[in-house]
C-alpha cells in the first residue's frame, strides 16, 4: 500500500508539475487564445479530433517538470529518430539550410509524423488516442520526412545572409513577434506559436496582406505592384476553374478579406507541402500558379485560352519552373514559362509608349541591342530578344530565305539596309502607303504584330501579348505566307493593318505590286522579309521556295532609286534577267 501512494503521488507530481510548466510556458498566450482552446490539447477534453482516450492532462503530451528529455523547455514528448530529413532548396537560396534541430526538432516528434502522439518520457507507457489513432494522421499536419515543400528552418539569419540576398531584412529588425532562437537561426517557432492559436494556424501575428511574410522578405518591388494592390476575389481559396492538386496544403487565411492583395504573398505560395517545391508554388506547374486567375473570370483578361491556339509561347510544354539564377539567353533546359517574360512581384498596369517596355514587363531580364544582358529591360524588344537572338536553340526560320538570318537582334540591327523600325526610325522616307497615325518617322513594337488574334490592338476583349494566336507564328492578324492563293484583305490582313490595301494594289510604291500579288498570286513574304536585311533596301529577301536563280544563275535585287530598282531571278517559271521598274 505504502509504494502504490508513492506511485501515485509521484504521478500526480508529475502531472501537477508538468501543468505548472505548461502554464508557465504558456504565459504570453494569456494575452490571446490558451492551448486548452486548440488542437493543440490532446487531452480527453481537447477540442480537436486528435485526442486521449482518457488523459486529461494538456500540457503532458509536450511539457514536464520531471523526467524530461533534456530537451528545452521541459520536453516530455519522444524525439524522432529521423535524422535525415530532406531539406528545402532552390538555385537562389542562399541560407544553409542543415538537419532540423532546436525547437524544430521538437515540433517534428509529432509533426514528422514517426512518432506515436502519446509517447512521453514520463510515462513508461505511451497515452492511448481516441479512435486507434497513434501516430499524426496523414494530412496538412503530417509533414513528414521530405520538408523540401515546406519553408526551410533550422538555418543562420544573420547580416551575412542578407548581404548575399537583399530581398531579406536585416535580423535587427526582428524585433516584434517573429523571433530568431538563442543561435540566430529561423525556427519553426519563428512563425508559429504553439500555445496560441488566435490567428489561425499557430501564427504569432496575423498574416493578412503577408505581413508576417514580409518581416523577413522585402521585394522592394511588391509594395508597388498589380498584385499587391490587387481586389480580385480568390474563392475556395483560389478560383476554382483549376483544382488545387492534392498535393498542394492551402493554408487558411486569417482574414475574411480573400482578395489578392489581402492574401498577398498566400494568392501563389504556401508554406507547406507545396506543390511546386523550390518556390513553394500552390501548383506543381508554375503557369497554373498564374492561369488560375488570369482566366477571364471576373475583371481578368483570359489569357488562358490563348494557350489552346494554333501558335502559342509553349507554357503548357514546360513541366518545370522558370530559375532566376540561370544563364538567360543560353539556359541549360530550353523552355518558357510565364516569370520568364513577367515578374509577378513587380508587373504593373502601367501602359508605355513604344518602344519602352510596359509595366508587364518589369523587372524583367533581357539582352539590349548591342546584345548585352540587361534587367531589368528598357524596351519591349529587349525581352524578345532574349530567347529570339543570340539563343543557340531560337529555332529555324519560318520561311527558307535567299540570305538567312534568324537572329532577331541582328534582323532589326539598325545599321541593316532595311529594318522594321523596331530599334529606331526606319530607313525609308518615301512609303506612300502608309496609314495614319503611321509615319515613316514612327517607330513600333514587337507585339504590334505579335500578339493575339483577340486582343484589343486586333479589336477583340481578349489580352494584349505574344501568348497565343490562331495565326502563325504568333501573328495579331492573318498572313498568308504560300504563293498562289487568292489576294483579299484577310489574306494580308497583317500587312494592311499599316499598309494600305488600296495604295498597294494601285501600285503607289512598286508598278508591279498589283501584278504580283493578285494576278500572280504571289504572297507578300516571297519577296519581303519583316524583320530586316542587311544588305538589301526594302525588305527584299526571297523566299527560295519560289524564288529560284535565273538562268545566268543568280538571285539578286538591285534598288535604282526612288521607287525603281531591278531583279535578276526566276520566279513562277519565268525568268526575270536585270528585269527594271
Amino acid at each position: 500500500m505504502k509504494i502504490q501512494a508513492i506511485n501515485q503521488f509521484m504521478k500526480t507530481a508529475l502531472r501537477w508539475g508538468a501543468l505548472i510548466g505548461c502554464l508557465m510556458l504558456s504565459a504570453t498566450a494569456l494575452l490571446g487564445e490558451s492551448v486548452v482552446n486548440t488542437v493543440h490539447n490532446l487531452s480527453v477534453n481537447g477540442p480537436g479530433a486528435i485526442k486521449a482516450s482518457t488523459e486529461g492532462d494538456v500540457c503532458i503530451f509536450c511539457h514536464t517538470a520531471h523526467r524530461a528529455t533534456g530537451q528545452t523547455p521541459l520536453w516530455n514528448h519522444t524525439l524522432s529518430g529521423v535524422t535525415n530529413y530532406i531539406v528545402y532548396s532552390s538555385p537562389t537560396l542562399k541560407a544553409v539550410v542543415g538537419q532540423p534541430n532546436g525547437s524544430s526538432r521538437l515540433c517534428l516528434s509529432c509533426h514528422d509524423g514517426t512518432v506515436a502522439l502519446g509517447s512521453v518520457n514520463s510515462f513508461s507507457a505511451p497515452i492511448q488516442m481516441q479512435n486507434g489513432v497513434t501516430t499524426m494522421p496523414s494530412g496538412s499536419e503530417n509533414l513528414g520526412t521530405d520538408l523540401s515543400g515546406d519553408h526551410p528552418v533550422s538555418f543562420v539569419y544573420n547580416a551575412a545572409l542578407v548581404a548575399e540576398d537583399p530581398t531579406l531584412n536585416n535580423p535587427t529588425t526582428l524585433t516584434g513577434p517573429v523571433k530568431l532562437d538563442s543561435s540566430g537561426q529561423i525556427q519553426c517557432v519563428s512563425c508559429h506559436d504553439p500555445h496560441n492559436d488566435q490567428f489561425g494556424n499557430f501564427l504569432v501575428m496575423d498574416n493578412s496582406g503577408s505581413a508576417l511574410c514580409l518581416v523577413c522578405h522585402n521585394n522592394p518591388t511588391w509594395p508597388i505592384s498589380a498584385h499587391a494592390v490587387s481586389t480580385r476575389v480568390l474563392t475556395s481559396p483560389v478560383s476554382a476553374a483549376i483544382a488545387v492538386p492534392s498535393s498542394a496544403v492551402v493554408k487558411t487565411q486569417s482574414s475574411a478579406n480573400n482578395t489578392v492583395a489581402a492574401m498577398a504573398c498566400e494568392s501563389c505560395h504556401v508554406t507547406h507541402r507545396a506543390a511546386s517545391k523550390q518556390y513553394m508554388l500552390k501548383f506543381a506547374n508554375e503557369e497554373e500558379s498564374c492561369l488560375v486567375c488570369h482566366n477571364g473570370q471576373g475583371s481578368a483578361k483570359n489569357v488562358a485560352v490563348d494557350f489552346q491556339k494554333l501558335s502559342v509561347h509553349p507554357i503548357m510544354l514546360s513541366n518545370g519552373i522558370h530559375n532566376p539564377a540561370e544563364d538567360p539567353v543560353n539556359p541549360s533546359v530550353r523552355q518558357v514559362t510565364c516569370t520568364d517574360c513577367h515578374n509577378p512581384h513587380a508587373a504593373t498596369t502601367a501602359q508605355a509608349t513604344t518602344p519602352m517596355a510596359s509595366g508587364a514587363l518589369a523587372d524583367v531580364v533581357g539582352v539590349s541591342a548591342s546584345g548585352a544582358v540587361v534587367q531589368p529591360v528598357e524596351y519591349e524588344y529587349e525581352l524578345c530578344f532574349r530567347c529570339h537572338a543570340d539563343s543557340i536553340a531560337r529555332g529555324p526560320a519560318s520561311i527558307t530565305r535567299q540570305f538567312i538570318q534568324t537572329n532577331t537582334r541582328l534582323q532589326f540591327f539598325t545599321a541593316n539596309q532595311s529594318f522594321h523600325p523596331v530599334e529606331a526610325q526606319g530607313r525609308n522616307a518615301n512609303v506612300p502607303s502608309l496609314i495614319a497615325p503611321w509615319l515613316t518617322t514612327s517607330i513600333i513594337a514587337c507585339t504590334d504584330c505579335h500578339n493575339s488574334d483577340q486582343s484589343p490592338n486586333a479589336g477583340g476583349a481578349g489580352a494584349n501579348g505574344p501568348h497565343g494566336s490562331i495565326y502563325a507564328p504568333i501573328l495579331e492578324r492573318n498572313l498568308n505566307m504560300q504563293d498562289f492563293q487568292a489576294e483579299s484583305p484577310q489574306a494580308y490582313d497583317l500587312c494592311y493593318k499599316c499598309h494600305s490595301r488600296d495604295s498597294i494594289l494601285a501600285n503607289q510604291s512598286f508598278k508591279f505590286h498589283s501584278t504580283h500579288i493578285v494576278k500572280d498570286q504571289t504572297a507578300c513574304t516571297t519577296c519581303h522579309d519583316s524583320h530586316g536585311v542587311a544588305n538589301v533596301p526594302h525588305l527584299i529577301n526571297f523566299n527560295t521556295t519560289y524564288v529560284t536563280p535565273s538562268v545566268s544563275g543568280q538571285i539578286q535585287y538591285v534598288s535604282t532609286g526612288t521607287l525603281h530598282g531591278n531583279c535578276t531571278l526566276m520566279c513562277h517559271g519565268k525568268d526575270h534577267e536585270n528585269a527594271g521598274y
